[in-house]
């Protein structure tokens, strides 16, 4: 739907055609059976690892409190673009209103801010159990450990929803959107004139809330490190090591494919920067908790017990 404007010969966008994947149009239902599959993984996955880390009493530590937490976020992150692709997918109806895109990119973006934040809590979890371990129950107790979530979840609701004004505010040219889903890049392709301060705003604002948990992340395992080299017998050494390798996993796939899509400038990305953010969005949250159980001897314990519990 195109407004036109008393002056000059501009136009009011007022939704959007998300393109998705209309260059495959035969392949429309095999893709939406992919992403149901993945959905559905996601939420079966990650629901268990909430599940047994609330019921199983040897999951009752700091870093399981935050693993819950963790795949509760996966969930809520990708129950904001995958319904949406799934509709488009099965309807072929890609129109958008900017105000439900407007919706969708906040709460898109919010969470990935509490995603990087969340992360970096993780890391800090760690880092005080392997480098500060006697005085680990007194420095991560309960209450540090609720307000440590709390502050991940909030610290990017204000920032975030600037952000999402100031971009939807824009005059836009196009109205369509070569994504699947409505992100800050792909928009700014749409609008009209000169969008450096934007831009600016956008880089600005990832670096600030995207890398110093990032840096914050590395400055962490800097530390734990060089304490678990310090370690006298190999097998403490593995263990700890063993303890880290699923978070660094997880931080790795979600950074990697996310510096990639924000940090390159709009002018230099293609296509590649819309399977970028699927990435990011479907596949981390799906892998989420195979990596946790494969690495982890407690939780693949706590899911054989729920399992058969289940299953009796």
């Amino acid at each position: 739907m195109k407004k036109s404007m008393a002056e000059g010969n501009l136009t009011v966008i007022g939704e959007f055609i998300l393109l998705g994947f209309s260059e495959l149009p035969n392949l429309q239902g095999f893709l939406f059976g992919i992403f149901l599959i993945i959905y559905m993984s996601i939420l079966i996955g990650n629901g268990l690892i909430i599940v047994i880390t609330k019921v199983d009493p040897t999951l009752q530590t700091p870093m399981y409190f935050f693993l819950g937490n963790f795949s509760f976020l996966e969930i809520c992150y990708t129950s904001v673009t995958l319904p949406g692709m799934l509709s488009n997918l099965w309807t072929q109806n890609r129109v958008i209103s900017l105000m439900a895109c407007a919706v969708q990119l906040s709460f898109f973006l919010i969470l990935g801010v509490t995603e990087s934040f969340l992360l970096a809590v993780m890391a800090y979890d760690r880092y005080v159990a392997i480098c500060r371990p006697l005085y680990y129950p007194l420095i991560m107790n309960h209450k540090v450990c609720v307000q440590l979530v709390v502050v991940s979840w909030m610290t990017g609701i204000p920032g975030q929803l600037i952000q999402t004004y100031k971009v939807i505010s824009l005059p836009f040219c196009f109205n369509e959107l070569n994504h699947v889903f409505c992100d800050v890049p792909p928009l700014l392709k749409l609008a009209c004139g000169d969008t450096s301060v934007q831009e600016f705003s956008v880089y600005a604002v990832a670096v600030l809330l995207g890398m110093v948990p990032f840096l914050t992340i590395l400055g962490f395992y800097l530390k734990i490190i060089t304490t678990i080299l310090k370690l006298p017998l190999i097998t403490g050494r593995q263990k700890a090591f063993s303890t880290c390798s699923s978070h660094l996993i997880v931080v790795g796939l979600f950074y990697g494919s996310g510096i990639i899509t924000y940090l390159i400038p709009k002018s230099s990305q293609s296509g590649i920067a819309k399977f970028l953010s699927l990435f990011y969005t479907t596949v981390t949250p799906m892998f989420n908790p195979i990596i946790y159980s494969l690495k982890n001897k407690d939780v693949i314990a706590a899911l054989k017990k729920l399992l058969i519990k289940l299953l009796a």
